[in-house]
């Protein structure tokens, strides 16, 4: 018998942890040996569990899964980490691999998407769905440059919440950095972005699918 792929979910609802761990475990190959709510946790835990892979959710309450992903492969750069997400547009799956992940899954794909993927990188490999892989080689395609995809992990987060409206405190708070440093990466944002208002700022964020229209 193969060893088995020891892994880990992170996801802030218990509801899709449990429905996650279910569609694992029907894999004999695959055994789900520990669970955390949010990427504080996950990256608290992570040594003490030492998973083949880790599974995590890219948008939770706190520090998210693009800034968890960051810091755990800071301090264990051996991670294998598939962002398992609910956003469909390949800015994210770009900005995740290019973070460091191993994989990226959207939540709304198949089901089986996320069994391979566990797979794949357990292995070692790479892993985006057929439609995630076809949208990224589009986006790079069709010459329509975005510019999103300039900014590092830490200023695409910073933007995210900035986008969504959240204050400088708050996102110092999340990202536990100072707010000078949010501030500074507001300042840096604005030059590389050309972008000049709060108002621009959605507006960009809104056209390459970062936030949606509430």
């Amino acid at each position: 018998m193969s060893q088995l792929i020891k892994v880990m979910l992170t996801d802030d609802h218990a509801v899709v942890r449990s429905g996650l761990c279910r569609l694992l475990e029907q894999n004999a190959e695959i055994k789900v040996i520990a669970e955390a709510e949010s990427g504080e946790q996950a990256y608290q835990t992570y040594p003490d569990n030492k998973p083949d892979v880790l599974v995590m959710d890219m948008s939770m309450p706190g520090m998210g899964g693009l800034e968890a992903l960051r810091r755990i492969l800071h301090r264990w750069p051996d991670a294998r980490v598939i962002m398992f997400s609910m956003h469909e547009n390949a800015t994210y799956a770009i900005q995740s691999l290019t973070a460091g992940a191993m994989g990226y899954v959207a939540k709304s794909g198949n089901a089986e998407d996320l069994v391979k993927a566990v797979k794949e990188v357990a292995s070692g490999k790479s892993f985006l769905s057929a439609d995630m892989a076809q949208k990224v080689a589009l986006q790079s395609l069709t010459g329509d440059d975005n510019p999103t995809q300039r900014l590092t992990s830490r200023e695409f987060e910073v933007f995210r919440l900035l986008a969504e409206g959240k204050l400088v405190e708050e996102i110092a708070g999340r990202l536990n950095i100072g707010q000078k440093t949010v501030a500074n990466y507001q300042t840096s944002l604005k030059q590389k972005l050309d972008i000049h208002s709060p108002v621009e700022l959605v507006r960009l964020a809104m056209k390459y699918g970062v936030i949606t229209e509430q």
